[in-house]
């Protein structure tokens, strides 16, 4: 999807110390640590960083954690390092101060451009680093810029270089993500996933909207993914988006990045009429504010999702060779999740370009017919939003 870039703010005072002893040295922690929580200093304003660059969809896993650190440290200045393609997700947000671009697979790639990375962000003197990313460069990134708090998790790649190693449970990743700021003070209501947008991104999708005022309700489907086996096949979203134009009335909208645009391509051809194809026609933010106009996302195990969530749209995730169980269904209530069990699942956490046994049997075994009695009776439900 869109790719855009922060604004850059001036850096405010600093006076937060932390205590810096590993997790596992839970002897040193119950001599140093009166209670549950760290003992922090009092102080008026901190510096804090988050770093996430892999995934869209971790990007907007992670916004919570800027909003809890906020209710946690009112005064902090928050600044979030991400990808270029997610700065759009970001750029908005009311509890993030500057959204700073690590380009790790463009002009930033290599030890040289990280070394200078790290020298940039050590003049910004932050005091603490939260990193949800579990990357050997991103936790090298933090140690580097000489940020004096580092917390990680125990299962990163770079789990030396953080001051504090907390357990990488199995849990959603959000609460995950939350308990990377929970070991410092867990006083704090957790919040959703957020994505904040401005009149110009209603203004865009309002008019898209207008041209197509006519159905009955919206629908949304999210055919793509970066990895080929967490595509429920093309064939079964041309089937279910016909079910659900022609005996329910829906207008469907086919939602995507610059990746998704001939998959999308071909899906609205063949479907026809009453279908929108949206895929690297919208920013992220843009995209948010057209599924917060939609009843129902349709969605593989994928960026969409989670986008979705952060808008009053209802979800239903296809999972394939992910589970759920790793952290990452639909957050929240009234969503829902299709998958099949199967003993050659999970074949991996992310998914792959090749099923490992040939057959893909978690994603074919799941019809369109299914997936379409699901729409209706999510669509039935009293937690949809009724729309306009």
């Amino acid at each position: 999807m869109d790719q855009s870039f922060g604004k850059i703010h001036s850096p405010i005072s600093r006076s937060l110390v932390l205590d810096a002893s590993p997790v596992e040295n839970e002897a040193s922690s119950k001599r140093q640590v009166a209670s549950s929580k760290w003992q922090v200093a009092r102080v008026n304003s901190k510096k804090v960083l988050i770093v996430q660059t892999a995934f869209i969809g971790d990007v907007i896993l992670a916004t919570p954690l800027a909003e809890a650190v906020q209710q946690v440290f009112p005064d902090s200045q928050i600044d979030f390092m991400t990808i270029p393609a997610a700065a759009n997700l970001l750029e908005k947000n009311k509890f993030i101060n500057r959204v700073v671009i690590f380009d790790k697979r463009g002009r930033q790639r290599g030890l040289l451009a990280l070394w200078k990375l790290a020298k940039s962000l050590q003049q910004e003197h932050y005091d603490v680093a939260l990193v949800p990313h579990r990357s050997l460069r991103s936790a090298l990134l933090v140690r580097l810029a000489k940020i004096p708090q580092r917390l990680g998790f125990d299962r990163s790649a770079g789990k030396w270089f953080f001051t504090r190693r907390v357990p990488y449970r199995q849990k959603h990743e959000v609460e995950r993500n939350l308990d990377l700021l929970r070991v410092l003070d867990n006083n704090f209501a957790a919040p959703s996933p957020k994505i904040f947008r401005d009149n110009s991104d209603e203004q865009i999708v309002g008019q898209l909207l207008n041209d197509n005022k006519a159905a009955k309700w919206r629908c949304a489907l999210a055919p793509g993914s970066v990895w080929a086996t967490k595509r429920w096949p093309a064939e079964r979203f041309i089937e279910l988006a016909k079910k659900l134009i022609a005996e329910t009335g829906a207008f469907v909208y086919l939602i995507g990045g610059g990746s998704d645009l001939e998959l999308c391509a071909a899906i609205a051809d063949e479907i026809g009429g009453n279908c929108f194809d949206a895929a690297g026609k919208l920013s992220l933010r843009q995209s948010a504010a057209l599924l917060d106009r939609c009843q129902i996302l349709v969605s593989n195990d994928s960026a969409p999702t989670h986008l979705g969530v952060a808008t009053r749209c209802k979800i239903i995730t296809i999972f394939g060779p992910t589970v759920p169980a790793f952290g990452f269904a639909p957050f929240g209530e009234g969503h829902l999740v299709i998958e099949k069990k199967l003993p050659c699942r999970p074949c991996s956490s992310h998914g792959g370009h090749r099923c490992p046994i040939g057959t893909h049997a978690c994603m074919l075994e799941i019809s369109a017919e299914e997936v379409f009695r699901r729409v209706l009776a999510l669509r039935n439900a009293a937690l949809i939003y009724s729309g306009e």
